[in-house]
């Protein structure tokens, strides 16, 4: 019990976070970066990414939700004080996916109405699963949904596209770098508070059980729909990107797929294929069984 209480701190958050990787930055990036001008002056590129920051946006609007719901619930101080640097944590994310809506040139009066025009439905379905938990009060359930879950697919998706942007896009990918970080210490609460929780109250895992399948199904959904739905869009996007730059495109290998070339489905598969295989290994290290989720 000491090194959770001393893992996840307050002063360990501290020191590892403002005070660590997120220091002398601004909206998550280095001050003095900006979105690149070929997003900007690109309709298709521009449109393209309001779209994805959007779903970034709904995502971390329900893990704030979540973690800020769940303090009241948790059964001891030391949760409750991670779940309040996690709360903090996750505001943050809002913020800054919002700011760069603002840098794409997102009016702050739209805000709303572009959330609302781009959230894809399955997104939010997912968080209004976890949500309906977290508003019971039910704090194994919720943390699970939250921080193995909605945590672990978030985790995935940074990597991915931090791993996509990082020669394109610099702020982009200091920003994805940092939420990173952050998401790679709420998994590791989720893991290491929630397996004993789980040994004393055996009668609660078919729900949380059927809870993961059913969140997973909208997840696979969710990006079925972005890279099914918007195949003629990337190719778009990767001819206007490889013209701007005069050359052929730099492979970005993630999980063995070249980030750059592969086809839509290629690139929904390499994602889905390892959120789900971290799904499994999480959700073992704490006493659940794995749910195949049905495919859209």
């Amino acid at each position: 019990m000491a090194d959770f209480l001393n893992a996840y701190s307050i002063q360990t958050w501290l020191e590892s976070c403002p005070q660590g990787y997120l220091q002398d930055t601004e909206y998550g990036h280095a001050a003095g970066l900006k979105e690149p001008a070929l997003i900007l002056e690109n309709p298709t590129l521009r449109e393209e990414a309001i779209g994805t920051t959007v779903q970034l946006v709904v995502g971390e609007r329900a893990a704030l939700a979540a973690s800020s719901g769940l303090i009241n619930a948790a059964p001891d101080h030391a949760s409750k004080r991670f779940l309040a640097t996690q709360t903090l944590d996750e505001a943050r994310h809002v913020e800054i996916f919002t700011q760069r809506l603002y840098d794409l040139g997102v009016k702050k009066d739209e805000l709303e109405d572009t959330i609302a025009r781009h959230a894809n439905p399955h997104l939010v379905r997912f968080a209004e699963i976890l949500l309906e938990k977290v508003d019971k009060g039910d704090f194994v359930a919720g943390v699970v949904g939250q921080n193995i879950v909605l945590e672990g697919l978030a985790f995935s998706v940074f990597e991915m596209m931090q791993a996509s942007n990082v020669e394109l896009n610099p702020k982009f990918a200091q920003t994805l770098s940092g939420t990173i970080a952050d998401e790679r210490r709420h998994v590791g609460f989720g893991e290491n508070r929630i397996g004993s929780l789980v040994r004393q109250h055996p009668e609660k895992k078919p729900e949380i059980e059927r809870m993961q399948k059913e969140m997973a199904y909208h997840m696979l959904a969710t990006f079925a729909d972005r890279f099914r739905g918007q195949a003629a869009t990337l190719e778009e996007s990767r001819r206007i990107t490889q013209a701007a730059g005069e050359g052929s495109p730099t492979r970005r290998v993630w999980h063995g797929t070249d980030l750059a070339s592969a086809a839509p489905e290629e690139l929904e598969a390499v994602l889905a294929g390892t959120v789900l295989a971290e799904f499994k290994t999480r959700l073992g290290r704490i006493g659940l069984d794995y749910q195949t989720p049905d495919r859209p």
